[in-house]
């Protein structure tokens, strides 16, 4: 995990360099992270809009929505849980520990629905036979 942050931070810096290089001009670190972060962030913006008109059109778009933001919040606190390990040496920073806990989240989140999809097709079976 420690390799990981330091080979995206060499990426970071020779794109930073790049920038510069093609602009000719020079950036403060606080404007180019503003129009850097500012692009990035508009675009991923675009692509998400898209995407949730797309889904809001489903069934269960709802509980869709609630699985893609609770996963986002989760992968920000296990890599802030595996970076505060490397900050205070407590415990190791792996790769492996990061993907292991969202795989805990995706297994409990997996039975959560099945469990629901039982329940709503017993509901429906009830209803049905009602009419």
């Amino acid at each position: 995990m420690k390799e990981i942050v330091i080979i995206l931070a060499e990426i970071v810096n020779n794109i930073h360099d790049i920038l510069i290089d093609i602009f000719g001009i020079n950036m403060s670190d606080k404007e180019l992270h503003f129009w850097v972060m500012g692009i990035i962030g508009m675009g991923t913006f675009f692509v998400v809009y898209f995407f949730f008109k797309l889904l809001e059109h489903m069934k269960w778009s709802t509980t869709i929505f609630s699985f893609i933001y609770t996963f986002t919040i989760m992968i920000v606190i296990v890599f802030a849980i595996e970076l505060q390990q490397a900050i205070t040496n407590r415990g190791n920073m792996e790769f492996a520990d990061a993907v292991m806990g969202l795989w805990g989240f995706i297994v409990m989140f997996l039975i959560y629905a099945a469990i629901a999809f039982v329940i709503y097709f017993i509901i429906k079976q009830f209803k049905n036979r009602r009419r």
